[in-house]
């Protein structure tokens, strides 16, 4: 087996260079969640060439498409995502903050390199099935909206992800490991209120203020935290104040809310608590609200059987290497923010052992570039992030590794994170990351076994069934 994923492996590497191209064009258009439409006719075009067959616009989603190539079971689902951050405009390569577009976007998440690993992913497969003449289907899913859309989440509620044998994907991040543990599910609801506007000192008994029914909804919610789990969350941001003339009773006023909690079903009945506050607030001031869905996603469940699969494969093939020049710039690049000595990993966050492992293996390197591969983390883990790989989750065994893109502490969603994300760092990293979740996904096509025991495990870790967070009624939609 080892020749045919030698053989993918070096389709792969002989389009490093397309790979790359593709990596840096989705860097420059940085595109914003759900509007990333050049970014996908990109994918759409470089899929085609290659031979897969392409649909657009999947689940009603515009900027979503599906790429498929084989014929057959087992079905393998690799998961891309390219939409870029607001307000992370910045020059390529620099240890400095430099925008090249005055307040404009930036891929501060990675996903110009998250997309173009799942793409190398697909060739690799591809290139397997063509030679093996086994059979089996890889689908490359491109995935818009992560940063503020859930698109899995939307193309979960249409079930989507039932018809795969198993799911693979891949984050850039400041280490090489196997992704284990949940995370938050999250529901974003908009809140709009209608009041009447009216002469604050003249007639304010004619108003009615809507943004009086923002600050009592916030008051409710604050007096709810009490009454609610310690592991929910919830945030708010007022988007509308209404105004800045102090002498008008504000006839407009809305307030975004987000809620988060371990487990989507928990978050989906604390979301009705919050609906409940909203309604009290308008009673309150007689007032009128419109409640815009903006979107929801699940929590993530783990599975132990692919994630091996995957820590195999990784250590087999080991981990990106670095010219003198790219240690270097790493070196420089973490010297611009504080967390440059952190460890890093889950597991050294809930092992001891596995932490001093961690802490040798960074010594051993010298350098920022964390240029090994973490130990295995096979406990039950919590990160407090959110992604709508939850989903997806719920609906097929899912599995997922870090590749390290960035210096050790490097934070996400940072100029730091952008200006490294157009390097050879960058690129090597989604090559490396195609060329594991590759090899991971030959071994499911090779070992029917595996599958078998991934889908017991994801069974038993969903028996309770799938609370999907996004309403029958709802379109994906940016909030205002």
């Amino acid at each position: 087996m080892w020749k045919e994923k030698k053989a993918a492996i070096d389709a792969i590497e002989e389009k490093k260079d397309r790979i790359g191209d593709v990596a840096d064009q989705i860097w420059e258009f940085a595109e914003l969640s759900l509007m990333e439409e050049k970014s996908a006719k990109l994918y759409c075009k470089v899929l085609e060439e290659e031979g897969f067959q392409v649909e657009k616009g999947i689940c009603g989603i515009k900027t979503a498409f599906s790429a498929t190539f084989g014929k057959g079971r087992p079905v393998i689902g690799l998961l891309a995502e390219y939409d870029a951050l607001s307000g992370l405009s910045q020059k390529a390569g620099s240890l400095v903050r430099e925008e090249v577009v005055c307040g404009g976007n930036g891929h501060g998440c990675g996903h110009n390199l998250l997309g173009a690993g799942a793409f190398a992913a697909a060739l690799g497969v591809k290139s397997y099935l063509e030679m093996s003449g086994q059979p089996g289907t890889v689908v490359l899913y491109g995935c818009p909206g992560e940063e503020g859309g859930a698109a899995k989440a939307f193309m979960a509620r249409d079930g989507l992800w039932k018809s795969l044998d198993a799911a693979l994907t891949w984050h850039p991040e400041d280490v090489n490991e196997v992704r284990t543990g949940s995370t938050n599910s999250c529901i974003q609801v908009q809140y709009k209120f209608t009041g009447i506007a009216s002469h604050a000192a003249g007639a304010p008994e004619e108003g009615r203020s809507a943004l009086d029914a923002v600050e009592l909804m916030n008051i409710g919610v604050q007096f709810l935290r009490e009454h609610m789990s310690d592991k929910a969350r919830v945030h708010y941001a007022i988007t509308d104040a209404g105004g800045r003339s102090a002498n008008v009773v504000q006839p407009k006023a809305s307030v975004l809310y987000m809620v988060r909690s371990n487990h989507v079903a928990e978050a989906v009945e604390l979301q009705k608590r919050v609906d409940r506050i909203a309604e009290g607030a308008a009673l309150m001031t007689d007032t009128t609200y419109e409640r815009q869905f903006i979107d929801g996603l699940a929590d993530t469940v783990s599975n132990h059987v692919l994630e091996q699969v995957l820590y195999d494969n990784f250590k087999e093939l080991g981990v990106p290497s670095y010219t003198e020049e790219e240690f270097a710039y790493g070196d420089q690049l973490a010297a611009t923010y504080p967390s440059r000595d952190n460890v890093p990993g889950i597991g050294a966050k809930y092992d001891r052992e596995m932490k001093e492992q961690v802490e040798e293996m960074r010594r051993q390197t010298g350098h920022a570039m964390n240029a090994f591969l973490a130990p295995l983390y096979k406990g039950e883990a919590f990160q407090a992030g959110s992604t709508d790989v939850g989903d997806v989750s719920w609906l097929t065994p899912t599995a997922q590794i870090h590749v390290a893109s960035w210096p050790n502490g490097c934070p996400g969603h940072s100029w730091q994170s952008v200006s490294c994300d157009r390097t050879e760092i960058g690129h090597k990293a989604a090559v490396h990351a195609g060329k594991v979740l590759a090899a991971a996904a030959i071994d499911l096509f090779v070992k029917p076994e595996l599958i078998k025991e991934a889908r017991a495990e994801f069974e038993k870790r969903t028996a309770g069934g799938y609370v999907c967070p996004i309403p029958a009624d709802a379109v994906p939609v940016v909030p205002e």
